[in-house]
């Protein structure tokens, strides 16, 4: 398995820790949804983040959803996971084009703007648990540390990254989240401050061989890391012929016959995964008939 997640403790539990190595299902996006190089390093790393997020998750069906809603060019991002390493996720915008940032690095803060990150849950409850957040910086990593510790309150280290190729491909991507349990001693909390502060770049030591395992032995190894899981982690979208065509019985009589009466093939887009479905006037009075039976 190329991608995947590995889930860790260290200090005799006081810390939690899970790291990703992404570029796979990043690639995977961006190929799908033709996206700009500052897009693809947005949407990589709020996937690379919600993937790590999804697996925090205990239920099976369990679902998180992180929207990024800001007011610069990309205008959103919108990413769903589940706990078992499977993340999609999509971009408002997905051609947007701008200059480096002072740094010489694809400039996704200008990219995202001002705006507010939600953090939604749905674990089969009869409301779905919502966090929201003003994003701090817009670059993703910070905004997660930010929700962690206001929403959930939950001390949090974030690190995510991703590297494009000179052709526009995703050279790395993967990212780090380390969370401090309640109680733990102030010793391990300032050695721990330290010892991440020293990480300048995620995708630098990627392009060093590090593996999710290595990641997090260089902040964690003299905590007495112990890595407990290793998961795959995919782009991967459930949407299907038949989930679609439900969604289209659910629009309604009206718009329906509208649609068969124009004569002309519709062509439905998933927002996820961008992949097309045509439904010529023949199915789409199928449908109708159908949606009749059933009392719709």
């Amino acid at each position: 398995m190329t991608d995947y997640i590995v889930r860790a403790t260290a200090a005799e539990g006081q810390i939690r820790a899970f790291a990703i190595t992404s570029r796979e299902l990043v690639e995977e996006a961006r190929t799908r949804h033709n996206s700009s190089p500052v897009v693809t390093a947005a949407l990589g790393r709020l996937l690379s983040g919600g993937a790590m997020m999804g697996v925090m998750m205990k239920g099976d069906k369990d679902l998180l959803t992180l929207q990024v809603k800001g007011d610069g060019p990309l205008k959103g991002l919108t990413v769903t996971a589940d706990s078992k390493g499977n993340v999609k996720g999509y971009p408002e915008v997905p051609d947007v084009i701008l200059p480096a940032n002072h740094r010489g690095k694809l400039d996704v803060a200008g990219a995202v703007g001002g705006g507010i990150l939600n953090v939604i849950k749905d674990m089969g409850l009869k409301e779905p648990y919502v966090g929201q957040v003003a994003l701090q910086t817009g670059e993703i990593a910070e905004d997660l540390t930010y929700y962690f510790a206001t929403s959930e309150q939950v001390p949090s280290a974030v690190g995510l990254g991703v590297l494009m190729e000179k052709n526009n491909t995703v050279k790395q991507a993967g990212g780090f989240i380390i969370q401090l349990m309640p109680n733990t001693c102030e010793q391990v909390i300032a050695r721990l401050e330290e010892k991440v502060a020293t990480v300048t770049s995620v995708t630098d030591l990627l392009e060093q061989g590090y593996t999710p395992e290595k990641l997090l032995e260089y902040m964690l190894g003299e905590f007495g890391l112990e890595i407990t899981d290793k998961m795959p982690a995919r782009f991967y979208c459930n949407c299907s012929r038949e989930r679609v065509s439900k969604a289209l019985i659910s629009i309604g009589k009206k718009d329906l016959r509208e649609m068969i009466d124009e004569g002309e093939p519709i062509e439905v887009n998933c927002h996820f995964c961008n992949t097309a479905y045509e439904f010529t006037p023949e199915e789409l009075k199928a449908l109708l008939e159908n949606g009749a039976h059933s009392g719709i």
